[in-house]
This record gives structure tokens, sequence and C-alpha cells, in this order.
């Protein structure tokens, strides 16, 4: 998901998407210590989307955006 995409959903949107992205990313991280995980890089782009939304949420309360 690109920032434009998350600007655009509702502020329930956002926080759904966000609690989807970190319980992805713990599925990751436990799939990669018990090294199921095939694609390494999915953890920072995991990461990353998890960033994109935090960062999207902070503009709004802040009025930025």
């Amino acid at each position: 998901m690109k920032v434009e995409e998350a600007r655009t959903l509702s502020d329930e949107e956002l926080r759904k998407k966000l609690e989807e992205a970190y319980k992805e990313f713990f599925d990751l991280r436990f799939r990669a210590a018990t090294k199921q995980l095939k694609n390494h890089r999915e953890l920072p782009w995991a990461k990353k989307k998890i960033a994109r939304l935090k960062t999207v949420i902070q503009e709004r309360e802040l009025g930025i955006r």
C-alpha cells in the first residue's frame, strides 16, 4: 500500500489496516524464527507498511494533511 492510497482511507479503515499489518508482521517474524519463511524481504516490507500507516495517522492527528 502506498501513502497516497492510505491517505484516501477513513480513520477507522486506517486503524484496521494497521492492526492487520501488525498481525502480518507477527506471523512473518514467527515463520522466520521457525525457518519457514521463504522470502526474507517480506519482513522489511511489512515494517515499512506499518510505518506508512502510522505516518498517515500521525499526520491526521497533527492536522498536517
